[in-house]
């Protein structure tokens, strides 16, 4: 099984939305990819609550089958769809993936 973790920090202002929306659209957006490729076991996005201190605002947590099932969800053109929103309104990324 391979577990892929991403994290993104957004921000302040980006594609006339403030980070709290664009936020909830990273989410919404996420959710959609639950199911999209044979092999996606678990995904989980969420969004930081506000008021807590958090050093990113959106993170994704998901698990795969094996690293074949992680890649096609990577190169699924509705996930690359996705890929120039989360570039455009993000600060920074960071991304761990591991086997168990």
């Amino acid at each position: 099984m391979i577990k892929h973790i991403v994290m993104w920090k957004l921000k302040d202002h980006a594609e006339g939305a403030d980070r709290a929306t664009n936020a909830a659209k990273m989410k919404a957006l996420l959710d959609g990819c639950i199911g999209l490729v044979p092999g996606l076991l678990k995904l989980e996005a969420v969004v930081a609550q506000p008021g807590l201190e958090a050093t990113y605002d959106v993170m994704l947590y998901s698990e795969f089958t094996d690293k074949a099932a992680l890649d096609e969800y990577q190169n699924h053109p509705d996930h690359v769809a996705m890929k120039p929103f989360f570039g455009a309104v993000r600060d920074a990324r960071q991304c761990m993936d591991y086997e168990i």
